[in-house]
């Protein structure tokens, strides 16, 4: 049996990137959530105003990686304490957002963030948002698995290849 998870975190090609390494997720799929526009194009969400971020759907196995192990992958591969950016990425479209697809995630991101902050884990206060998912709508195909077709591109090599060697070392035992 699987389930789903909807993070955004900076650049869908870079959370995508991560998710698809971990064992128990049988997909991660770029596209755009949060917003108020409907079936929105890439030119829209990156021009701003539509109010989608750039998300990635996590579809997983919780017998194999749980909720928690995928939220504390996701915490340790973007900075939550900025607003509306993530490195370079600027913008609405680049939040760091949990969107819960019911009240049993909403539990577990909430009292996940409570515990990062309890312990004070980051410097800067946690901005993530938690929001209820309405609607994911998937990216154009050319975003989808950008990383595994394009790795010799510049923002590849400069933004998703650091994150990925940061996975490997700090999460070896949930990779495939």
């Amino acid at each position: 049996m699987t389930t789903k998870a909807y993070f955004g975190g900076g650049c869908f090609w870079c959370i995508e990137a991560v998710f698809t390494k971990i064992k128990g997720v049988s997909s991660a799929i770029s596209g755009y959530s949060g917003g108020k526009v409907a079936n929105p194009s890439y030119e829209q969400v990156s021009g701003g105003g539509t109010g989608h971020v750039e998300t990635v759907e996590v579809t997983f196995d919780p017998s194999i990686v749980t909720y928690d192990q995928l939220l504390s992958v996701f915490f340790s591969v973007h900075d939550p304490t900025t607003m509306d950016r993530q490195g370079g990425d600027v913008g609405e479209q680049y939040r760091s957002v949990v969107f819960y697809a019911d009240e049993e995630q909403k539990k577990q991101v909430e009292a996940f963030i409570n515990n990062l902050k309890k312990e004070e884990t980051f410097s800067q206060p946690i901005v993530t948002i938690v929001e209820a998912l309405k609607e994911f709508y998937k990216a154009e195909a050319y975003h989808q698995q950008y990383y595994e077709q394009h790795p010799e591109r510049a923002y590849c090599q400069v933004v998703i290849s650091p994150k990925l060697a940061k996975l490997k070392q700090e999460y070896q035992h949930l990779l495939k």
